[in-house]
């Protein structure tokens, strides 16, 4: 098969090699399936560039978790009907070598789900670690029914899709982007009150929409926003953090407390399996409904992986997806 793979750290253009591989092999409880589009993360780019000083966890590693595709061969303990079904992938190189940058992966059968016949390929490989990531900061502590969730970052691959989970949920979503100028991206359907955070007091501005506070906070900036959040959360609220600009993040640690603030860090690849699973399942209910939409910001042929990894290290909005050859 052709694939991409690292065999060492370093900058994608140095590392990143392109070439044919043995095509993988199914066994117990696993599905093969060809890859139409990977996903590609910036955990993934992280893990290729030994961020935080992380080491090679295999001798070679194929990156990327996530994709869409057809699974076209199973191992024992599959049902053998699940041949040609339409699939999208998460997890496929969480704790594994070798994952969805190559024409084949082989994954565990529930890391493959059922992608619906009328949802493209792209919106199945965009789902993965974002959408599970985004999942888990909405419902990790219940319904939001009812509830107001305030979304930090809307505009972001996890905020955007914590927004539209939210929404689904039947919660009423506040949202802040960090310029005025973004306001006018934002789906009011989706998003029913939107505050940028240079406004003069974006505190003051959320509070004119939930005077008394708001019940969650979905955060993509903790050391940013620690301050803004304790001003809107209403008592008992949650912060549910997936990401921070500095890694020693200092929190206004007493009026949070008396406020009785619960502080929930995500790391996705360690979420418990069933909250996985249940991710999956509400994500592809929700997709199938139309409730969720993914801005597809740059796409790159398979040769071009390292340029692909450079978007995500460069920043910009959007999902950066490759294209796989058949």
């Amino acid at each position: 098969m052709l694939a991409s793979w690292y065999d060492q750290q370093g900058p994608a253009a140095e590392v990143l090699q392109l070439g044919e591989l043995p095509d993988p092999t199914p066994g117990r409880g696993e599905v093969r399936v060809r890859v139409t589009v990977s996903g590609v993360n910036p955990g993934d780019t992280k893990k290729r560039r030994g961020w935080t000083g992380s080491a090679m966890p295999y001798p070679r590693v194929i990156p990327h978790s996530d994709a869409a595709g057809i699974i076209d061969a199973v191992g024992d303990g599959v049902d053998a009907r699940r041949v040609g079904t339409r699939v999208w992938v998460y997890g496929a190189q969480s704790y594994r070598p070798f994952g969805t940058a190559a024409q084949y992966t082989v994954v565990p059968g529930d890391l493959a789900v059922p992608l619906p016949d009328h949802l493209s390929d792209d919106l199945g490989a965009s789902l993965g670690i974002p959408g599970i990531t985004a999942h888990r900061t909405v419902f990790a502590d219940g319904p939001v029914d009812g509830k107001l969730v305030l979304v930090n970052g809307v505009l972001g691959g996890v905020g955007s899709l914590a927004a539209q989970l939210a929404r689904w949920g039947g919660a009423t979503v506040i949202g802040t982007v960090r310029r005025g100028t973004e306001l006018d991206r934002i789906d009011p359907e989706v998003v029913s009150h939107a505050v940028a955070l240079d406004s003069g007091d974006p505190a003051a501005a959320i509070r004119a929409h939930a005077p008394g506070g708001v019940d969650r906070i979905i955060e993509v900036a903790l050391s940013d926003n620690a301050d803004l959040d304790d001003a809107v959360a209403a008592n008992g609220a949650v912060i549910a953090a997936y990401a921070t600009r500095h890694d020693r993040t200092e929190i206004p640690f007493w009026t949070l407390l008396f406020n009785n603030i619960t502080l929930r860090l995500l790391g996705s690849d360690d979420f418990p399996t069933e909250a996985k699973r249940q991710a999956a399942r509400d994500l592809t209910a929700a997709a199938a409904v139309g409730a969720l939409t993914v801005d597809v910001g740059a796409r790159f042929p398979l040769a071009d992986i390292a340029k692909a990894h450079d978007r995500i290290d460069a920043g910009g909005r959007g999902r950066v997806l490759i294209d796989i050859p058949q």
